[in-house]
């Protein structure tokens, strides 16, 4: 009986020592972020729709390829850690969040060598969100199916 009393008075007596989180200012964050990140990729998109012969369904795979490649530019350079910290959700959401997390999972296990570290090492969290990502896109896919054969 007191083992149980312990565990109920110490986690009553830790809750003044965490931190209080403001989940408007996070979301009001991770918004703003992610809409600056999503809008740097539409930039890029006009760049490449303006500068070069493609246009708007062909700029899609050189405009995430680009942003990609400057999202594991800025990850290498620590960066792109500096805007995770702050925007939280707003930087993972974007594919430069999935290159982020491709490419420090890389750089973290690079004093393993090449076949060791980084390519065994590479996928780890990639890999969760590609299965996920997969699964929810079936789950969705099956949703809108069923709706669209109840409506019409």
């Amino acid at each position: 009986m007191t083992r149980l009393n312990d565990v109920k008075n110490y986690k009553k007596n830790i809750k003044s020592y965490h931190p209080k989180i403001n989940y408007f200012v996070n979301g009001l964050k991770a918004f703003v972020i992610g809409g600056l990140i999503c809008d740097l990729g539409e930039a890029v998109q006009k760049f490449y729709v303006t500068f070069f012969d493609f246009n708007e369904k062909t700029a899609g795979d050189p405009t995430v390829a680009t942003m990609i490649l400057i999202a594991s530019l800025l990850t290498g350079f620590g960066v792109y850690d500096k805007i995770g910290q702050f925007a939280g959700a707003g930087s993972l959401i974007p594919v430069t969040g999935f290159a982020n997390s491709i490419t420090s999972a890389a750089l973290e296990h690079k004093s393993e060598g090449i076949v060791l570290g980084i390519a065994t090492n590479l996928f780890k969290l990639a890999g969760s969100v590609i299965v996920f990502g997969v699964v929810s896109a079936a789950i969705f896919g099956l949703i809108r199916l069923t709706v669209n054969n109840l409506l019409g």
